[in-house]
């Protein structure tokens, strides 16, 4: 492999990282809309976003991982 398509791959695995941010944004924004609509249900709703982050969060830890063992992998 050249060895300029290293830094070319570990850039684009490392883009996954702004996904994992945006989903982040989007679970804690759909979170406080649902307690600013039904203030009565706050901790039930909490319950379900705690594994929408752990998932996102999941991903963005896979995506660093991958990026960072690329240069040593090829």
């Amino acid at each position: 492999m050249p060895e300029g398509a290293k830094p070319i791959g570990a850039g684009a695995a490392t883009m996954a990282l702004a996904g994992a941010a945006v989903g982040i944004g989007h679970v804690s924004s759909s979170s406080i809309t649902f307690v600013a609509r039904n203030p009565s249900l706050a901790k039930q709703s909490f319950g379900y976003a705690i594994p929408g982050f752990a998932l996102t969060e999941a991903t963005a830890s896979s995506a660093s991982t991958m990026a960072s063992s690329i240069p040593f992998v090829f």
